[in-house]
């Protein structure tokens, strides 16, 4: 089961086809997008990640949706959401993410993409909040999550548990959003909760 198509103004987030795989193994192949990962993706790594994702949508009713700019690219990565697998003190969750191809950074699509998911998250799907996580360096991801009107805390910075002891990209930050908070940014934005 998917939750199917959410448009935006300029996007349009979809299932997964079969003819997305090659271009998001060269994005997972790409050192800019993958820099802040704990490696690249070789070409059945990126296919099983897919194969993954949409199991993930037929177990929860949501995932990470492929995205595309019809003016522009037929696919240019991801945008969704996701129940981490690993375990931590603010696990169980849903997070929020995105990967999108390094020729489409810098438009405001993942900000737009990502705040069409969160409409999903807190409208029909009735989730009570949404987390987003990132190494501390990882300035452009983090500048999403702040115009998202997401809240980082200090104290909810923790090692990612998947990766080793040492490894500089362990370190995370951790920013949290509420329905509430996500209401009442609306509120701010728009003057009213629809």
């Amino acid at each position: 089961m998917t939750t199917g198509t959410i448009p935006t103004a300029r996007l349009r987030l979809r299932p997964w086809r079969d003819e997305d795989l090659p271009a998001f193994a060269a994005l997972n192949a790409d050192p800019r997008v993958m820099g802040y990962y704990p490696k690249m993706l070789s070409r059945a790594e990126s296919d099983a990640l897919v194969a993954r994702v949409r199991d993930h949508f037929a177990a929860h009713g949501f995932g990470l949706w492929a995205v595309e700019a019809p003016s522009r690219a037929g696919f240019i990565g991801y945008v969704g959401l996701a129940v981490p697998t690993f375990e931590a003190r603010f696990t169980p969750c849903v997070e929020i993410g995105w990967r999108l191809a390094a020729e489409h950074w810098g438009q405001g699509y993942a900000t737009e993409a990502a705040s069409a998911v969160l409409t999903r998250a807190f409208g029909s799907l009735g989730l009570d909040e949404v987390v987003s996580f990132t190494v501390p360096a990882n300035r452009r991801s983090r500048g999403v999550m702040e115009r998202l009107s997401m809240i980082r805390s200090p104290a909810d910075d923790f090692e990612h548990p998947s990766l080793p002891e040492g490894d500089p990209l362990r370190p995370h930050v951790l920013y949290r959003l509420s329905r509430a908070a996500w209401l009442a940014a609306r509120v701010g934005r728009f003057g009213d909760t629809a």
